[in-house]
């Protein structure tokens, strides 16, 4: 059974920092291309962040340049989004996804490009 399950979302201090996990199982994620993604209230859901299965590559939405950083550890079959300089505006509910034939660039701004995605993990950041 196909699964992604984020953790270490919690409540943070403006200026502050967290890591998030995205485990994944059923699946081998190092063939995957990876996203982080995110849904404050009353807002849509935007993309944070993505990497291809490839090469590697990265990329974010500017909101979240030079503060964010994805990676992922293969051997664990995880991926990682660090934040730090958390500001209130990053408050919102995170979402890790994954899909076997997304473009990263192309599905950071297109969720529907990824089939797999987590159930998702709460970022408050207070002023």
């Amino acid at each position: 059974q196909v699964r992604l399950v984020e953790s270490g979302g919690g409540l943070v201090q403006s200026g502050g920092s967290l890591r998030l996990s995205c485990a994944a199982s059923g699946f081998t994620l190092n063939y995957y291309g990876i996203g982080w993604f995110r849904q404050a209230p009353g807002k849509e859901r935007e993309g944070v962040s993505s990497m291809g299965n490839s090469d590697g590559s990265t990329y974010y939405a500017d909101s979240v340049k030079g503060r964010f950083t994805i990676s992922r550890d293969n051997a664990k079959n995880t991926m990682y989004l660090q934040m730090n300089s958390l500001t209130p505006e990053d408050t919102a509910v995170y979402y890790c996804a994954a899909d076997r034939w997304a473009d990263p660039l192309v599905a950071l701004t297109l969720p529907d490009e990824y089939d797999y995605w987590g159930e998702g993990t709460q970022v408050t950041v207070s002023s």
